[in-house]
C-alpha cells in the first residue's frame, strides 16, 4: 500500500476528504425514496469489469491503468486544466438527453452517477455511447449514512448488479447519496462492491434548488479550480439552462470539462493503444 505522502506527491494534489460526519446532499429530483428488501452477498468477489485497485472500468467497461487512490477523492490534481462536471442521474430522461446534448456541443464530457431506479437501457446507452462515464449512486437514494450495514450494501450491490446487466459494467465510479462525505462503513461497503474509491465534490452547484440559471453558474465558477470535481443534477430545466455559461465561463480560464476517469487519469497512465481524448474546441 502507498502511503498518504506518496499519494500526495503522484497525484499532484489529489487529497483524501477528510472523514468528517456525513452532509446532507440533495433529495432525487422527484423528492421521493422507495423502501425495498436487500441481498446481503457480503464478501463475494467483485463482477468482471468492476474497477480494481490498479485499474478502472470507464465508460466502456474497459479497464485503465491508474494512479492508486485513496477511499474517498473530492477532487483531482491541482496541476493540469481539466476540471469535472458529475451529475447525479434522475429526473425526467428529456432534461437529461438535453443536459448531455449541451455538454456534447462543446465536445466536453460528464460523469453520471445514476439512481439505479432511474436507470434504464436507452438512458445507460446514451451516456456510454456519448463517452461519458456512468456510475453507481445507490439503488433507491436513501440516506444511506443512516442505514444500517445491510441495507446500505444492498443499496450499493443492487445498484451495481443493475449497471452490470445494462452495460457488463458496474459502473466507473461509486457515490454515496444524501451525504458529501462516505462514512467508513460506506467506504468499507463500497470496496466489498468494487468500488476501491468513493467519490465526493468540492464544488457544489446547488442546482437542486433551482435558483436561476445565473445563480447556478456563479455557485460553480465562483468556487472551481483546476482539479475541481462538481456536483450537479440531471432532471432540472435551470441546470440545463446553466450548462452553456458554465462550460463558457471554464473554457475561459482555459479549462477543460472531462470525465472524472480522465481527471483522475494521468496521460502516462494511459494504455499505449488508447487514444487520447480531443482538445476541446469551441463552436462559434
Amino acid at each position: 500500500m502507498i502511503g498518504r505522502r506518496g499519494f500526495l506527491a503522484i497525484g499532484g494534489g489529489l487529497t483524501l476528504a477528510a472523514c468528517t460526519p456525513s452532509l446532507p446532499e440533495k433529495p432525487d429530483a422527484t423528492g421521493r425514496a422507495d423502501a425495498s428488501g436487500h441481498p446481503d452477498p457480503s464478501g463475494r468477489p467483485a463482477p468482471s469489469g468492476t474497477p480494481g485497485a490498479s485499474g478502472r472500468a470507464g465508460a466502456s467497461g474497459r479497464a485503465r491503468p491508474i494512479t492508486p487512490l485513496p477511499g474517498e477523492v473530492q477532487h483531482g490534481p491541482r496541476d493540469r486544466p481539466l476540471v469535472a462536471l458529475t451529475f447525479h442521474g434522475s429526473g425526467e430522461p428529456a432534461l437529461a438527453e438535453q443536459a448531455l446534448a449541451a455538454m456534447e456541443r462543446e465536445h466536453a464530457h460528464a460523469t453520471v452517477l445514476a439512481v439505479g431506479t432511474w436507470l434504464d437501457r436507452a438512458i445507460a446507452d446514451r451516456i456510454t455511447g456519448a463517452g461519458h462515464d456512468l456510475g453507481n449512486h445507490t439503488m433507491h437514494h436513501l440516506d444511506i449514512s443512516t442505514l444500517p450495514a445491510d441495507r446500505a450494501r444492498g443499496e450499493i450491490e443492487e445498484c451495481a448488479a443493475r449497471l452490470h446487466d445494462l452495460t457488463g459494467s458496474t459502473g466507473s465510479w461509486f457515490r454515496q447519496s444524501a451525504a458529501w462525505h462516505a462514512t467508513p462503513l460506506i467506504r468499507r461497503l463500497a470496496r466489498h462492491a468494487g468500488y476501491p474509491t468513493c467519490l465526493s465534490y468540492d464544488v457544489d452547484s446547488r442546482d437542486y434548488l433551482d435558483p436561476g440559471e445565473r445563480a447556478i453558474t456563479g455557485n460553480v465558477l465562483r468556487a472551481v479550480r483546476p482539479g475541481s470535481i462538481v456536483s450537479m443534477h440531471l432532471g432540472h430545466a435551470q441546470t440545463v439552462a446553466a450548462i452553456p455559461r458554465i462550460l463558457d465561463g471554464l473554457h475561459r480560464r482555459g479549462l477543460r470539462a472531462v470525465t472524472v476517469t480522465e481527471l483522475l487519469t494521468r496521460p502516462a497512465d494511459r494504455h499505449p493503444d488508447e487514444p487520447q481524448p480531443p482538445r476541446t474546441s469551441r463552436t462559434p
